[in-house]
Formats: C-alpha cells, sequence, structure tokens
C-alpha cells in the first residue's frame, strides 16, 4: 500500500460524518438550484444581460451550462461520485455569479444572495479539498482496472 492509498484510508476514517450530511445537502441544494434555473430561464438571462459583458448567444449558452452544471454536478455531489470534479465544475459559475450577479446595488440589501453565494463556493473549495466521505459511493479496484 503506497502512501497515497494508506493517506485516503486515514481521511476516510477520521472523516466526520457531518461533512457527508453537509455535502449531501450542498448537492441537493444545488441540484434544485439548477431546475430552479430552468424553470426561470428567462429572468437569469435577462439578470445575466444586465451585468455581464457577453452577447446574447453567449448568454443563452452560459444559462443552459449553469442549469446543467447545478444539476449534474449537485447530483454527483450528494452520491459522493467524482465529488472533486463537480466541484470544479460548479466553482466557476458560483465566482461569476460573485462578481457579475450579486455585486452592484443589491449587495447590501436585507435578501441578498451574496452571502449565499460566498457560503456555497467556501464550500466548494473545501470539498475540492477535502474530496467525498466514507458515505459515498466507492469504484473497487476491480473496476478502476477494467
Amino acid at each position: 500500500m503506497n502512501f497515497v492509498e494508506r493517506f485516503e484510508n486515514w481521511g476516510d476514517a477520521h472523516h466526520p460524518k457531518l461533512l457527508d450530511i453537509i455535502r449531501i445537502g450542498l448537492g441537493i441544494f444545488l441540484c434544485f438550484k439548477g431546475f430552479d434555473f430552468l424553470r426561470n430561464e428567462g429572468a437569469i438571462t435577462s439578470l445575466m444581460s444586465l451585468r455581464s459583458p457577453f452577447s446574447g448567444f453567449i448568454i443563452i449558452m452560459l444559462a443552459h451550462y449553469v442549469a446543467f452544471a447545478h444539476i449534474v454536478g449537485g447530483i454527483l455531489l450528494a452520491v459522493g461520485v467524482f465529488t472533486r470534479l463537480a466541484c470544479l465544475i460548479q466553482i466557476p459559475i458560483l465566482l461569476g455569479a460573485i462578481i457579475f450577479i450579486n455585486s452592484g446595488s443589491d449587495m447590501i440589501k436585507p435578501y441578498s444572495e451574496l452571502v449565499l453565494s460566498i457560503l456555497v463556493l467556501l464550500l466548494l473549495v473545501y470539498f475540492l479539498i477535502i474530496g467525498n466521505g466514507p458515505w459515498s459511493l466507492k469504484i473497487s479496484n476491480d473496476e478502476k482496472k477494467k
């Protein structure tokens, strides 16, 4: 057993179960947010067109990418498969939401989503570093070799 496998086994043994519950909750939240973006696609594209420097076609493509990435990434996070990849897909979306959408005059209003976006971004960076936990689907070594 090499160092990486021992380190991974140690991390799984000392990984708090609460972090898995938070990861599953974050995945479910992102999945619901993706369906919400699909349901309100017109509002999202109009908001993006007001605050971003991109053209109409790129905004429509970005809106579809955001919805697809939230749904697929949320499912992957909730299940615990390809957790780091799911986080990598989500981080640029959250950075764009913080920079383009949540910054501006609405930032200091009481029900601003800036705090929520920052919290989700921090959780994604955290799970990008630590990966999934013991409550996740695992791929056995036999399946990796095939």
